[in-house]
């Protein structure tokens, strides 16, 4: 059955395009970012997802979803794919897709883990792992329309090896504050005993917050929770938090 979006009221059903591989690029030691052409795509927003189908010589079909990665290019979308072990999709996608195969991608998908330009408050970024990719879109498409709304992001990591988008994190941006979290291993000098998130992790990016500030939250599903309640404990609007999850 085919999905469906909402659009001035009314139900319309999402279609499946072709999409062909462009390109990867690692961004860890196991994860990749993944560049298509997909012709006729109507174009999304910072923070939906699609749906990706692979279809077996057989007839056999298997679909997953996947975060977009990058603002809207025209035919051109970019996802984040963490291969996920004994997987049947994410491993075949991260590394033995060959480039120029062509894929089925339905969507956009998500209106409410969204963010736009013209959006003026202050926002807070929170990402486990590869959660990071939806959140990078929201970034990306900050820096592109020169926003100068203050962005900031709380980053939960394994170790220094496991962060995503290294580079473009790391430049210079007045209006995007970036921290890191290590759960595991902290890069030596790091103030932060590795550790999972804490209320006080959060105290500080929470209070720059508007009362109606937004808040997205995207990761594995243990951590949007704990990081969801750890938001309306320190006096967050529950409706400011939204949130995204997969696991």
């Amino acid at each position: 059955m085919a999905r469906a979006a909402q659009l001035g009221g009314l139900t319309v059903p999402v279609a499946w395009h072709r999409a062909r591989l462009d390109g990867r690029r690692p961004q860890t030691s196991t994860a990749r970012s993944l560049t298509f052409t997909v012709p006729g795509w109507p174009g999304h927003l910072p923070g939906q997802h699609v749906d990706v189908r692979l279809t077996a010589d057989d007839g056999y079909q298997a679909v997953r979803s996947y975060s977009v990665a990058a603002p809207a290019d025209g035919e051109r979308v970019e996802l984040g794919v963490q291969p996920v072990a004994g997987g049947e999709v994410s491993p075949y996608l991260a590394d033995d897709l060959p480039v120029g195969a062509e894929v089925e991608m339905r969507g956009p998908l998500g209106n409410w883990f969204v963010w736009q330009p013209e959006q003026t408050e202050p926002a807070l970024l929170v990402a486990g792992g590869s959660g990071v990719v939806p959140l990078a879109a929201m970034i990306r498409a900050h820096r592109a329309a020169g926003s100068a709304t203050a962005l900031h992001l709380l980053y939960s990591v394994r170790t220094p090896e496991d962060v995503w988008y290294r580079d473009e994190l790391h430049a210079h941006d007045p209006h995007l504050d970036v921290r890191l979290l290590h759960t595991r291993e902290a890069p030596p000098g790091t103030d932060r005993a590795p550790g999972r998130l804490t209320r006080s992790d959060l105290e500080k990016p929470a209070a720059r917050l508007g009362p109606a500030g937004p808040v997205y939250v995207c990761g594995p599903t243990g951590f949007v929770e704990t990081a969801a309640d750890l938001l309306v404990d320190l006096g967050r609007d529950p409706a400011t938090v939204r949130t995204e999850r997969f696991g």
